[in-house]
């Protein structure tokens, strides 16, 4: 580890999909709190526990540099998006011990449960101090840290909420339109074209079982639910590949994707396509529950 005067540093990184004031507010908070000279900023090019991102890694650095670029004491750094790959915390850390006194991890305290999940953990544990950013509904779940901070943000927002939402009222004004633009998509299609073309791909590439649901009069997060079985999870993740490959260039934007070893759920903002198994959706049942979800909603019309 290089422990040069003057180049004490804090490594802040994250998916910035898209940055908010919650962000912003870290990074006050870091350079407020901390023994240090300077924060990199650290976008990443794919979070290594996610599939995809709503903005393509070119915009969400320039978002970086726009709102952080010419704070004193931030260097935005596009080391991770130069791989054109997922990188580990731990592999960027060691980059960065080349020339940096490297100190702290920022990370938000919603990562806290699945800390122990990340590549090279212990090693990474024995390196540095965690700067933890309080969120509203998150525990400070520490006692496998060897050494922590707790940096107060008090900004209930995530970036995960402004693109399920599509709120953008935490995002700052500099970048505000883009951010609009990106959530909208640029498709001008209606609802039940892009529902008919989500159906073809899936069943051109043999999946079976197709059902979707109308969700307009409902209490639910998506307007419409597409339900299809996958043959294995081989199959699962090429079903959600040629999704993303047919639908991205005809303007369709995927939000967010969760996936396990049995499902995959992909959120285009007011469609939610799940592929999964069919052992698993057959224990899931989540035909049931958006029947009865549209069931009760008729039935208070009434």
């Amino acid at each position: 580890m290089v422990n040069s005067p003057g180049r004490k540093a804090a490594i802040f990184g994250g998916s910035f999909d898209p940055p908010h004031a919650g962000h912003q507010q870290i990074v006050q908070a870091a350079l407020f709190r901390l023994d240090i000279d300077t924060l990199i900023v650290l976008p990443t090019y794919l979070n290594p526990f996610k599939s995809s991102c709503l903005a393509d890694a070119s915009q969400r650095l320039a978002w970086c540099q726009q709102l952080f670029g010419d704070i004193p004491g931030v260097l935005v750094s596009d080391f991770e998006i130069q791989q054109g790959r997922s990188v580990t915390t731990a592999e960027s850390l060691r980059h960065f011990q080349q020339t940096w006194d490297v100190r702290y991890l920022v990370i938000g305290a919603d990562n806290l449960s699945t800390l122990t999940k990340w590549h090279d953990f212990a090693w990474l544990n024995s390196q540095i101090t965690w700067a933890i950013a309080t969120r509203p509904g998150f525990s400070m779940q520490t006692k496998i840290l060897r050494s922590w901070v707790k940096l107060k943000v008090d900004i209930p927002v995530s970036s995960s909420q402004i693109r399920c939402k599509k709120d953008v009222t935490h995002v700052d004004t500099t970048i505000k339109n883009d951010v609009k633009k990106i959530l909208k998509g640029n498709h001008n299609m209606s609802i039940d074209e892009r529902i008919d073309q989500i159906v073809t791909v899936l069943d051109e590439k043999k999946a079976e079982e197709i059902e979707v649901f109308n969700l307009d009069d409902a209490d639910y997060i998506a307007d419409r639910v597409v339900i299809a079985n996958s043959l294995n999870l081989k199959h699962t993740q090429a079903l959600f590949d040629q999704l993303k490959e047919v639908l991205k260039p005809k303007g369709e934007t995927f939000l967010h994707a969760d996936m396990s070893d049995e499902w995959i759920v992909a959120d285009l903002g007011d469609i939610l396509v799940h592929i999964m198994i069919p052992e698993y959706r057959q224990r899931y049942s989540l035909e049931a529950f958006l029947s009865e979800l549209i069931a009760n909603q008729r039935q208070r019309e009434q």
